[in-house]
């Protein structure tokens, strides 16, 4: 079950990649993965229980993407000094746009999710 949820994942994490090297250049491969496999769970209405066991698997290794930025910041000091103040703009304008649409995102599911648990008739 974990093996075939890895292979979903990965599927994607290929498909994503393949489209970023043919058209999608300016987009990074991984994110444009998430939305295929967004995508696709939107279409299928649920998570699989084999990618959602995956999934639930890689999240323990998480703290581990932090590494890398924590070195960028001791690496390249110098230009974050020069450019933080925009960085750090971007940064508060993107949080500020996507948490209210990740709030409306997730109420919209929990209404379509208590919906369908709703008994029809």
């Amino acid at each position: 079950m974990l093996l075939r949820g890895l292979t979903w994942l990965i599927l994607f994490q290929l498909l994503g990649t393949g489209l970023q090297v043919l058209w999608l250049q300016a987009v990074p491969a991984p994110i444009i993965g998430m939305l295929l496999l967004l995508g696709f769970l939107l279409l299928r209405g649920k998570v699989p229980e084999s990618v959602e066991q995956a999934s639930n698997g890689l999240l323990q290794y998480l703290p581990l993407i932090l590494v890398p930025p924590a070195v960028g910041v001791m690496a390249y000091g110098a230009e974050l000094r020069s450019f933080g103040l925009g960085i750090g703009l971007t940064l508060v304008l993107s949080l500020l746009l996507a948490l209210p649409l990740c709030g409306w995102l997730m109420q919209r599911q929990l209404h379509r999710r208590a919906a369908a648990e709703q008994p029809h008739g």
